[in-house]
């Protein structure tokens, strides 16, 4: 379950802070903007304590054992 919540969390974040990069153009990547904080962070939060894809795998082997 802790899995498939970082994964659907850290996804749909990733997801939003690529709409509002979107929506705010190249000033999205100006050092000011919050959006520029974000989008470091949740670059960061796709790696750290196992990446998307090792969620998807510990998800994956658990669905197949049930």
């Amino acid at each position: 379950m802790c899995s498939m919540a970082k994964a659907f969390a850290t996804e749909k974040c990733w997801d939003l802070t690529d709409v509002c990069l979107q929506l705010h153009g190249g000033y999205g990547y100006i050092h000011e903007t919050e959006i520029e904080r974000h989008l470091r962070d949740q670059r960061v939060n796709r790696i750290l304590e196992g990446t998307s894809e090792v969620m998807r795998l510990i998800i994956s082997r658990n669905i197949l054992k049930a």
